[in-house]
């Protein structure tokens, strides 16, 4: 089983940049997309329904943001889209696909940079989501969780994490919850599982020469419950093309859907 993950900072300009000519070169059989930007109506049907391909969305109701995509091979028994409180919801930032026993989920973690206010809406967000993670944990089924979290984890996640440390995204206090997440509550950073090299990384900034020097972040995460450790085959973070200023993330298991 193949899985991809990929915030698209706009699906539509994804598009344009060829990101579904490679995806469907990929042959994964589920691909999470982060940051779509985008209301279902406003899309092609090429980007609604790749070939071979389920299409779900959940949009933001904000116009041109946030927003979280599945694409599926072999049709969910269902999809959920709802976290259970306002913002998370209003904003589209969950996406859950269910088959037997195994859920997988797009997800997009806000983003505190802006601005203290929306850095509290991220610290919000952290506080309720880990009784939702605390829940799938009690659950007997096993989860995937794909996307962009918006938080490197530790030094090595980060090109210069000392100049970072008092910037959202790599606060004291989401490195913390991050500790939690992967420590007490027992899930798994499937990448870290497979490659402990430095210098991986998902995510560059637009300024400076942040691309060409590698001066990146790994913020995007394919987090899985501990029953599927053993299951994880091979990990790549594709950058030979660029879809966005995020590049995909592809996890393959031993599993078949």
């Amino acid at each position: 089983m193949k899985i991809i993950t990929l915030n698209v900072n706009g699906i539509r300009s994804a598009y344009r940049k060829k990101f579904f000519d490679w995806m469907l070169q990929q042959r994964a059989d589920v691909v999470c997309l982060q940051e779509t930007k985008a209301q279902v109506d406003q899309l092609p049907e090429d980007i609604l329904s790749p070939a071979g391909y389920h299409g779900y969305f959940n949009d933001a109701e904000k116009k041109g943001y946030s927003g979280v995509a599945l694409y599926t091979r072999q049709e969910p028994d269902t999809v959920k889209h709802k976290l259970g409180w306002p913002l998370a919801d209003a904003e589209g930032r969950y996406l859950q696909a269910d088959f037997g026993k195994l859920s997988i989920v797009s997800l997009y973690l806000p983003s505190g940079s802006s601005g203290p206010e929306r850095q509290q809406i991220k610290f919000d967000f952290m506080e309720k989501f880990m009784p939702v993670l605390m829940q799938m944990r009690r659950q007997r089924r096993e989860y995937i969780l794909c996307g962009d979290w918006n938080i490197a984890h530790k030094e090595i996640d980060l090109k210069n994490w000392r100049g970072n440390q008092k910037n959202s995204g790599f606060l004291p206090e989401e490195r913390a919850w991050l500790d939690e997440v992967f420590g007490a509550r027992g899930l798994v950073d499937a990448f870290r599982v497979n490659n402990q090299e430095p210098e991986q990384y998902t995510w560059w900034s637009n300024r400076g020469q942040a691309w060409a020097k590698n001066v990146g972040w790994r913020i995007d995460y394919q987090v899985i419950t501990p029953g599927l450790k053993d299951k994880i085959k091979k990990a790549a973070i594709y950058k030979d093309q660029r879809f966005s200023d995020h590049a995909p993330l592809t996890i393959e298991y031993d599993l078949q859907l």
